[in-house]
C-alpha cells in the first residue's frame, strides 16, 4: 500500500493551499499540527523537514518537501490533473503564472505580514509601499490575457494558491482598508467561485473559516492551533 501522505499545517498558513489541493485531488492525507504559539515550525525536528522553518511540510514517499509552488507541482505532475500536462502548449502559461503567484504575489504578501523580517525601523512605510504594489499586482492580474485558470470553473493549482491569498489580502498585515475585493470584478468571481468547490469547503471546515472564506473571509476559529 502506498505511503499516505503527511501534511505539516497551521490553520489558515500557506498549507492551506496544499490542503485544497490535496482534497482536489482526493488523495488521501494526514494532517499533523504545526504549534505557531510554540514556534514548533522552529524546532529542531521541524527544521529538520524544511530548514527554512516555515509552513508548509508535505511529507511523502520521497521524503519531505517544502516550498508551495514546488508542492502543488509535484502534487499536479504526479496526478496528471489540474495543470497542462508538459506536452501541452499551455504548459507555459501554467508555469508562469504559477511561479508569480510565488514569487511575485506570495512575496509581496510575505513583506506586508511579516515587515519586521524586512526592515528592522519602524513597519508602516513598508507597508504602505507593499500595499501600493499588491494592487499593481492584482490589476494586472486581473487584466490578464492568458491566466485562463483564472476564470475556469474547473480546479487547477493556480486556484488553490491564489484562493487563500486573496483571503488573507483581507485579514491580515495591518490594516485592510487598501483590499477591496469587488475592485477586481474577474478575481471577485474567481473567489465567490472558488470556496463554492466541496473541496474548499471541506478545507473551510478543517480550519474554521467561515462560510464564505474567500470572497468575504472573516478571522478563523479552528479546532486546533493558531494562525499566527
Amino acid at each position: 500500500m502506498e505511503q499516505i501522505l503527511r501534511l505539516h499545517y497551521a490553520p489558515d498558513n500557506a498549507s492551506l493551499c496544499i490542503r485544497i489541493a490535496l482534497e482536489e485531488f482526493g488523495l488521501p492525507f494526514e494532517p499533523v499540527l504545526v504549534d505557531r504559539s510554540t514556534s514548533a515550525q522552529k524546532s529542531k525536528q521541524y527544521l529538520s523537514m524544511n530548514p527554512n522553518g516555515l509552513i508548509p511540510v508535505l511529507e511523502t514517499p520521497h521524503g519531505p518537501m517544502f516550498e508551495t509552488a514546488a508542492i502543488l507541482l509535484w502534487l499536479a505532475d504526479k496526478e496528471q490533473k489540474l495543470i497542462p500536462t508538459t506536452d501541452s502548449p499551455e504548459r507555459a502559461h501554467a508555469m508562469q503564472w504559477l511561479f508569480w503567484l510565488s514569487n511575485t504575489f506570495h512575496a509581496s504578501l510575505r513583506m506586508l505580514f511579516y515587515p519586521n523580517q524586512y526592515s528592522p525601523n519602524d513597519a508602516e512605510p513598508l507597508r504602505t509601499a507593499t500595499r501600493a504594489r499588491l494592487i499593481k499586482q492584482l490589476d494586472l492580474l486581473e487584466a490578464a490575457q492568458t491566466a485562463g485558470w483564472r476564470d475556469q470553473d474547473g480546479p487547477t493549482i493556480h486556484a488553490c494558491y491564489l484562493a487563500p491569498m486573496l483571503r488573507w489580502s483581507g485579514l491580515y498585515g495591518g490594516s485592510t482598508d487598501w483590499f477591496e475585493l469587488s475592485r477586481w470584478p474577474k478575481l471577485h468571481a474567481f473567489a465567490q467561485r472558488v470556496e463554492s468547490r466541496p473541496a474548499v469547503m471541506r478545507a473551510a471546515l478543517a480550519e474554521g473559516l467561515g462560510s464564505t472564506p474567500i470572497s468575504s473571509p472573516s478571522p478563523c476559529n479552528p479546532p486546533e492551533g493558531t494562525a499566527l
